[in-house]
């Protein structure tokens, strides 16, 4: 005869090859009556969640990034220039400080939108693949789902208060990536149109300019990194490294970096060659670097 505690217990653990086979196959676990967690670092693509279960999850939006507001190192300033650049704010206000604290503002103001939105509990489609920027802090990636019905990174490009840029994936609808990947960038071009948000402040005369700053800069950083970033002898497995690890591999730029994010998982180093902006040549320099661990893969 089993005990009673256990009888509840058996149902439970019976699930979960179930629950870990469907997570290791990347596919969305469903997360309801999700309620936002009050922080002081969360930002409008990234913030605290707890579940009906108690569990707390620190999600990152796939396909929307708003501006950073809370710098505090190179790598976050690195980011806002890129952001300010991106959307043809450099000189808004006459001075770089002027929109440097424009920039945070409107940071901010997607941070206290994601607040308000999400007064409502909310739902959260997750695999739990790893989101880290820095490695410091863990998130997982997720699509939020308002209590209106509404895609949350949708609403944050569509206000002018994100880019369409990220990693993205399958969507809850079946949505291909490429497809959520243009149906966003799409709404984005929708509200520069319209002036919304970021928008609202951007010097359309000179856009092509920063913009073609920002590749300049980019392809000074690539030819620099023809030399290892990295110390001689050190290697990461591009399966597990954050962000900002696959940022210090040679001739890789953020965006190259989440679209190996998004093709996670790799079985070997060649397996690299199906990412978008890696060809042979900078898989040669990026090899010495990398190791895959044998059983990595699907």
């Amino acid at each position: 005869m089993i005990p009673n505690g256990l009888s509840r217990i058996l149902p439970l653990l019976a699930a979960i090859p179930m629950i870990v086979g469907s997570v290791l196959a990347g596919e969305l676990t469903l997360l309801k009556t999700c309620k936002l967690m009050p922080t002081e670092w969360a930002d409008g693509d990234s913030f605290l969640i707890q579940t009906a279960d108690g569990a707390s999850h620190t999600i990152r939006l796939y396909g929307a990034d708003c501006i950073e507001w809370h710098v505090t190192d190179e790598t976050d300033a690195r980011r806002l220039r890129a952001q300010r650049r991106y959307f043809g704010i450099s000189e808004f206000g006459g001075s770089p400080q002027a929109s440097i604290d424009a920039a945070k503002g409107l940071g901010k103001a997607a941070a206290e939108e994601v607040v308000a939105v999400l007064a409502k509990p909310f739902t959260v489609h997750t695999a739990f693949t790893d989101a880290r920027g820095d490695g410091k802090h863990k998130r997982i990636y997720g699509f939020v789902t308002t209590a209106d019905g509404e895609d949350l990174a949708e609403r944050l490009v569509r206000l002018g208060l994100a880019r369409a840029f990220g990693v993205y994936r399958e969507t809850p609808t079946k949505m291909s990536a490429g497809d959520y990947r243009a149906f966003l960038q799409d709404v984005e071009l929708q509200a520069a149109k319209r002036g919304m948000g970021v928008w609202a402040k951007t010097n359309w005369d000179r856009l092509p300019s920063e913009r073609q700053a920002e590749r300049e800069e980019d392809a000074d950083l690539n030819l620099a990194t023809a030399r290892p970033k990295r110390a001689s002898g050190t290697r990461i497995n591009p399966n597990t490294a954050s962000r900002d690890e696959l940022m210090k591999l040679p001739g890789v730029g953020e965006a190259t970096v989440n679209r190996i994010i998004e093709a996670r998982p790799f079985k070997k180093s060649q397996d690299l060659l199906n990412v978008e902006g890696i060809g042979p040549k900078t898989l040669l320099r990026l090899t010495p670097f990398l190791q895959i661990p044998q059983g990595d893969g699907p």
